[in-house]
């Protein structure tokens, strides 16, 4: 064992920070490269070759690629992180909306009350024929089990 030996006290409070410092900044890089790269697939506007021509940019000369694209591009690329952040929401609330609904033709209790107040406004029903059509709704038996006239007059 010839080479010397490095202990923690050995290396300086400063090397430390710029070590660190380092570190940070490129994990910093790799995340703007990647962001670049994302903004570059999803950018609408841009052709195939466009994008192509980017992408090698960026890959073959990444620092230049990189720093020109942010200049060049670089005002929209929030833009469209925000359309797209935007897109994913309305997708997820159309989602849990049809998810709420019911799935497979079923509805819901709340679907029939609706449909329960429409028909005694239309004074189809009786208030009390209302009232012991919404008992059993709001039971779990639904309206369908039980022969009466909401039965008999939900199909008009």
């Amino acid at each position: 064992m010839s080479g010397t030996t490095y202990l923690a006290y050995d290396y300086p409070l400063l090397s430390a920070f710029w070590t660190m410092l380092v570190f940070f900044l490129w994990i910093m890089w790799f995340i703007l490269l990647f962001r670049v790269v994302v903004d570059i697939f999803r950018d609408d506007g841009l052709s195939g070759w466009a994008k192509a021509g980017w992408l090698v940019f960026t890959i073959v000369l990444p620092f230049l690629g990189v720093f020109v694209y942010v200049i060049a591009r670089g005002k929209n690329m929030g833009r469209r992180e925000i359309a797209q952040a935007r897109v994913q929401q309305e997708a997820f609330d159309s989602y849990i909306r049809e998810t709420a609904r019911g799935t497979g033709g079923r509805t819901g209790s709340v679907d029939e009350l609706v449909r329960l107040s429409e028909i005694r406004a239309r004074g189809d029903i009786t208030d009390d024929e209302f009232r012991r059509a919404k008992e059993l709704v709001l039971s779990g038996h639904g309206s369908s089990e039980q022969p009466g006239p909401f039965a008999s007059s939900a199909g008009r």
